[in-house]
């Protein structure tokens, strides 16, 4: 299948794709990013990865950590000049089509790494439905080592396109109940039940949950737009239209974000610093619901 055809197939990009849908789409004009995340990715990676895919780096590459986490979380964005380095560095031209993967459905860094680009200002972007594994269980071409590709000319912008809240914005829109607050944590993370990553259990007092594991399939891949559409409107219905989304670091919230936008709906705002940064800021309340 020619580009202007699959372009046309689907008039614009879509924001999830089968590994059916991958392989139609042109070579001359495909970039696929690995995102697995561990302490092993880079070396599962070398073993094993979709052939032609190049590795990006939570830690390093969609994210620029700082020294506490109590001002900006655990994953902060980069700054928007890294960032440009890091696709030139990764050989990424404006025009291409980037299809992103991970091995938890879209919900480690497949999605933040998909919302970067798109804030970025990239429109042809899209995670892999099932990521590795449904691209294992399909059939798609692996290969192992590293990837011979050349490095792309630095793309300059002034920073990111995509709507972003601060701590300081999220609190004051809940004062002011003019936004909904979503927190797309597992509900006994949400609870104060326990907290296995960050330091204090709970969540912002008057954000709702809605985990981001709802958005898919016993199969792991994402339900279809219009169960989605459903399921979303009747969720948030009578509630703000704006949303700001959270998970623990700014990570998994983009894959709400993700399936918001698949179903349609417009693009919320991200609040990067998430629960890692809200639950080790000083003096900021903490509800927990047990």
């Amino acid at each position: 299948m020619k580009a202007e055809q699959f372009k046309t197939k689907f008039n614009t990009m879509p924001a999830v794709i089968s590994p059916s849908e991958l392989n139609e789409i042109p070579s001359g004009s495909l970039i696929i990013l690995d995102a697995r995340v561990g302490k092993e990715s880079y070396q599962n990676y070398l073993n094993k990865h979709i052939k032609g895919a190049r590795f990006i780096d939570l830690d390093r590459d969609l994210a620029e950590i700082g020294e506490d986490a109590a001002f900006g979380g655990r994953h902060p964005l980069p700054r928007i000049e890294k960032f440009a380095e890091t696709l030139s560095c990764l050989g990424v031209y404006e025009g291409a089509h980037i299809v992103v993967y991970d091995d938890k459905s879209g919900a480690n860094a497949a999605a933040r790494a998909w919302w970067m680009l798109k804030a970025f200002g990239f429109d042809g972007v899209s995670v892999l439905d099932g990521g590795f594994q449904n691209a294992e269980k399909e059939g798609l071409e692996f290969s192992s080592g590293e990837e011979l590709f050349q490095k792309a000319e630095v793309i300059k912008k002034e920073g990111w396109l995509l709507p972003v809240s601060s701590l300081e914005m999220v609190e004051n829109e809940l004062v002011n109940r003019s936004s909904v607050v979503v927190d797309v944590r597992d509900a006994y993370r949400y609870k104060g039940e326990s907290e296995p990553i960050d330091l204090i259990a709970g969540h912002i007092p008057g954000a709702i949950n809605i985990p981001f594991s709802e958005n898919l399939d016993e199969n792991g891949n994402f339900l279809k737009p219009e169960i989605l559409r459903e399921k979303y409107r009747n969720l948030l219905q009578g509630k703000p239209q704006h949303l700001i989304i959270h998970c623990g670091s700014g990570v998994t919230a983009c894959h709400t974000i993700l399936a918001l936008d698949y179903a349609g709906f417009g693009i919320p705002s991200l609040y990067v610093g998430s629960w890692s940064e809200w639950s080790r800021r000083e003096g900021k309340e903490i509800a927990k619901d047990i």
